[in-house]
């Protein structure tokens, strides 16, 4: 095989000089060609008109005249000058001298022959342009051929193949996604060893869909499946089928099956599928949009498996709700596998996979960086471990520490610090704002404890306050409910005690005390209307708002949501109104440290307000 490739290496080098060398020597030959035409376009001399010529043949002051086809060079007796004039085409110098009564022989006339190079010129005017524009378009061609980008490849599959000699993603690469790596274990074992599971009469799963939120680690369990299995995986975002050209997406997803049939056993890998398997009959342009041909040629790929095909499909989605009924059901896609944001055991795994190869200082806990990233993904917590590592290099430190570690999971959440001066009004305004929500919280019994508390702004907030759940909840209760929404007010009331006036800094925190009034109101059934589910016309479908669909809810009825959300806004705003008149002792402290301070974390601010009080 060595020998082989050194064999074909020269040729193709060989290949290459030659056509280097045939744009080179048409290059050289149209700029032979301009200075040719040029240089015998060149004027020696003064122009004169052939009467002129005549003239002075006539007055016997010519010596020789040279004629090179319609040009007529003329040098003068006694003098170096010469001049240049043209005759007409086809008349001889000699015919024009007699017709002027000018005696031809008291002149010496030389004729120079260029019949051959006017031929050759004519040729070459003629040959040369074809053969520049024959050269340039063999070249387009021959570059588009070689990047694969002609216009005959729009239909072949742009998916990416990952071979069994790549690099292997394995399940001990991935953490936090047990249940899910169980699931697909079975997927592993039917590619691994098909023949066991064809001689009981089982066959292999034609597709598996891996829905989760984002960064929960959808795309690299696919290739870990691949990576266990040792198949080829073919890898291809949904929107890399569609194209300009009406029927390129469905002839993309022949020509990807037909590869993934020749190498089987194989995974098929498609990524954010929703953006081509969306519902039909919602599309612009009706049922026969490029989005659909391909959705259809998808469905007709997925029936045309054979149990000896060994070819698994593998979709991704955050938006399970818009995908077609036709492609999830059984027999396309088999099994559905949830990815959730990762609990508490599941977080404590993938932060330790993450630490390894980072030094780390040997105060670091991992349990209680567990415990403190409530929320994150798997991206989330890769991402923070990546930036505590940037912040303690930045520092030049041996190690990441546990300030790092709190720095960069504030600056995933909130996101980073803003260097601005503020003026005193507006540092004293953001102190007893963040305060406000601070104190609220602390003597609410089922709010989680205050975690820190900053006027520092991040990202697009002045300051904030952070509660991070200190364990994972399934559910959430009424009560809990309006203790958050009062939480949320916390900020306002505050502002409308110590200064008797509000500002724009609550803006976030009534747009999320209204958000969750809403859905108390309107999806849980925790208000006076009773447990019922109520949808307005602008809740309609995954899709939104669909022009088709009669408002399922009356006037009336929207009339009394308002006001059962305006009810509950009231009443929690009341009582964090309450609890700050009650604690505006602690509240003024709080500021006051946070003045000073700037930043306050749990051990700092209940050495002022007092431990927190656990609900029963």
């Amino acid at each position: 095989m060595a020998n082989g490739k050194n064999r074909k290496s020269p040729s193709k080098k060989a290949f290459r000089g030659l056509r280097d060398l045939a744009v080179y020597a048409l290059i050289g030959l149209a700029a032979l060609i301009f200075f040719v035409n040029l240089s015998g376009g060149s004027k020696k001399g003064t122009e004169v008109p052939i009467s002129q010529v005549v003239t002075d043949v006539k007055d016997k002051k010519v010596d020789t005249i040279t004629v090179e086809g319609d040009q007529v060079t003329v040098k003068y007796k006694n003098s170096d000058q010469t001049a240049t004039s043209r005759k007409e085409s086809g008349e001889s110098i000699y015919q024009i001298l007699k017709d002027g009564n000018a005696d031809p022989s008291s002149v010496n006339i030389q004729v120079a022959d260029t019949s051959f190079s006017q031929t050759w010129l004519s040729l070459l005017g003629t040959v040369l342009p074809i053969a520049l524009m024959v050269g340039f378009f063999f070249l387009i061609f021959r570059q588009a051929k070689d990047a694969g980008q002609s216009i005959f490849a729009f239909g072949q599959s742009r998916a990416r193949v990952f071979s069994k000699d790549a690099p292997q993603v394995k399940f001990a690469d991935v953490a936090g996604v047990d249940e899910a790596k169980k699931e697909l274990e079975e997927v592993v074992d039917f590619l691994k060893s098909p023949q066991k599971y064809k001689d009981i009469g089982a066959r292999t799963p034609k597709g598996v869909l891996l829905v989760g939120p984002p960064g929960t680690g959808k795309t690299l369990l696919s290739r870990a499946v691949a990576g266990e299995a040792n198949v080829p995986f073919f890898s291809i975002a949904g929107s890399e089928f569609m194209e300009m050209l009406v029927g390129v997406g469905a002839a993309r997803v022949r020509d990807m099956f037909a590869q993934a049939k020749k190498n089987s056993p194989s995974i098929i890998f498609i990524d954010e599928i929703e953006s081509i398997g969306r519902m039909r009959g919602f599309g612009i342009s009706g049922g026969h949009d490029e989005r659909e041909q391909t959705l259809n040629q998808i469905l007709v790929e997925m029936d045309g498996f054979t149990p000896n095909d060994h070819v698994i499909l593998i979709g991704a989605t955050n938006r399970p709700d818009l995908l077609d009924p036709a492609l999830v059901r059984p027999g396309r896609f088999d099994r559905r596998v949830v990815l959730n944001l990762p609990d508490l055991e599941e977080r404590r795994a993938i932060i330790q996979l993450h630490m390894k190869g980072k030094p780390f200082t040997k105060d670091v806990d991992v349990e209680r960086l567990a415990r403190r990233t409530v929320g994150f993904s798997g991206a989330d917590l890769a991402n923070m471990l990546n930036e505590a590592a940037i912040l303690a290099a930045r520092e030049s430190k041996k190690a990441i520490d546990n300030a790092d570690l709190e720095e960069a999971a504030t600056k995933v959440k909130l996101g980073p610090q803003r260097k601005r001066m503020q003026t005193e009004d507006d540092r004293k305004l953001s102190a007893y704002h963040e305060a406000g929500h601070a104190v609220v919280g602390h003597f609410l019994p089922q709010v989680d404890p205050v975690h820190r508390i900053s006027i520092v702004a991040r990202g697009m907030t002045g300051g904030h306050t952070m509660f991070p759940p200190t364990e994972d909840r399934s559910n959430e209760r009424k009560s809990r409910l309006l203790e958050q929404i009062s939480t949320a007010l916390g900020g306002r009331a505050a502002e409308e005690l110590i200064f008797r006036d509000v500002s724009t800094g609550a803006s976030n925190d009534l747009e999320v005390a209204t958000a969750i009034a809403r859905e108390m109101v309107t999806q849980y059934g925790m208000s006076d209307l009773g447990p019922i589910n109520i949808k307005s016309k602008g809740m309609i479908g995954a899709f939104g708002n669909d022009p088709d669909e009669p408002n399922t809810i009356s006037e009336s009825m929207q009339t009394k949501i308002d006001a059962e959300i305006r009810k509950i806004i009231d009443n929690a705003h009341i009582q964090a109104q309450k609890i700050l008149k009650e604690n505006k002792i602690k509240m003024d402290k709080v500021a006051k440290a946070l003045l000073e301070k700037e930043t306050l974390d749990t051990d700092e601010f209940e050495k002022i307000v007092g431990k927190k009080k656990k609900s029963a």
